[in-house]
């Protein structure tokens, strides 16, 4: 009797988070959105790939429906919990994810690379956890020990250390594209935390040789380097995927050739169900479609910005700018590398590229957000 009433005070606790009429609904509409735009859109880019190689058009469409509604189950839960309990577990959670990091890179290669652990039902992305739990490690690390930070640079060596890891076990995987949002989202975090300029000069002075080297020893990131200074060079071999994916683009005019219509989508662009979705949705929905998405996202970074400003501790404020920006920056990113105006990277675009890993650990994201903003001031 005493210990089941122990576990409906732990869950009462867990879950107290009764504000949902404060509430931002309009950024719960955005996301909302956003996900039909990414549902009919990966639906329209893999029905002839899913035809051909399964002989199911809704191949994709369907698994990527499960993945959405654990999603947005997770987001459901995440947003009525009371956070401020979980803390306790991310250190934790941090080491579970260095260990899972670990064994990514012990599990069989898919497509040359090892970024995936095998799980049956899916494969999960181990980096796309590791995102999100950086920013919650800093978050929270921040708001303990800013006051210590400020009279002593030397408590930043812990974190520091844990973070540069976990860059490190994702760029042996090998992923480059990921391992830059996390830290470019990093170094926004500590501006909002408000470290010394001092303190966040050092970690890009360490991350600009690590960067010229991951470029400089693989031989087909100097090809795509390559390939985005000259993407007409080499259409047949380097310059193939981003010259059909600027083809795509320009082929959709202001208005689009209408949805499912692509032409480009009949097997000339490859990834574009994953990476290069965002082609696909110009070509059909036109400049004026695209430029609804980009709003979208707009929409989101300002949202989320507005409602970091407003929280009531440094925590949830740092964990909502490390959320916001680790979606829209890599929306953004994703779009650039699509149009011409940023190297290729294996970054899908948040709510439409097709993935468990990513969808789940998105909406778990928005959940979180939409928790911060149901806090009373």
């Amino acid at each position: 009797m005493i210990k089941r009433n122990r576990q409906k005070k732990f869950f009462s606790n867990l879950f107290n988070n009764k504000n949902f009429k404060h509430m931002d609904y309009s950024f719960l509409f955005a996301s909302g959105i956003l996900l039909i735009f990414g549902l009919l859109s990966l639906y329209s880019s893999s029905s002839i790939y899913a035809l051909n190689k399964y002989s199911d058009s809704f191949y994709f469409f369907k698994k990527q429906i499960i993945w959405i509604i654990i999603g947005l189950v997770c987001m459901t839960f995440i947003s009525g919990m009371n956070l401020k309990k979980l803390r306790p577990y991310i250190k934790p959670a941090i080491l579970i994810t260095l260990v899972l990091l670990v064994i990514t890179l012990f599990c069989p290669p898919i497509a040359h690379v090892r970024r995936w652990i095998p799980l049956g039902l899916m494969n999960f992305q181990t980096s796309e956890l590791a995102k999100l739990m950086i920013i919650i490690y800093f978050a929270d690390y921040f708001d303990r020990n800013i006051s210590k930070i400020a009279s002593n640079g030397k408590v930043l060596i812990q974190p520091m250390m844990a973070f540069f890891l976990i860059l490190g076990l994702i760029a042996l995987q090998p992923d480059l594209g990921t391992p830059m949002i996390i830290f470019i989202v990093a170094i926004l975090i500590f501006f909002a935390a408000g470290l010394k300029k001092r303190h966040i000069f050092i970690p890009i002075v360490v991350a600009i040789p690590m960067l010229i080297y991951e470029i400089l020893s693989r031989g087909y990131r100097i090809e795509r380097m390559k390939a985005f200074l000259s993407p007409w060079g080499d259409q047949g071999n380097t310059s193939y995927q981003i010259s059909q994916s600027l083809l795509a683009v320009g082929s959709g005019g202001w208005f689009g050739k209408g949805l499912s219509d692509s032409e480009l989508k009949f097997m000339y662009l490859p990834e574009l169900h994953t990476d290069f979705i965002f082609p696909i949705i110009a070509e059909e929905l036109g400049m004026m479609g695209a430029m609804v998405i980009v709003s979208l996202f707009l929409f989101l970074l300002l949202k989320g910005i507005k409602i970091a400003k407003s929280a009531n501790n440094l925590f949830s404020s740092l964990l909502v700018i490390g959320i916001i920006f680790i979606i829209t920056l890599q929306a953004f990113f994703n779009i650039a590398m699509t149009i011409g105006i940023a190297p290729t990277k294996g970054l899908p675009l948040p709510f439409f590229s097709y993935g468990g890993s990513s969808m789940v650990m998105t909406l778990i994201g928005i959940g979180i957000i939409l928790n911060i903003s149901a806090q009373k001031r």
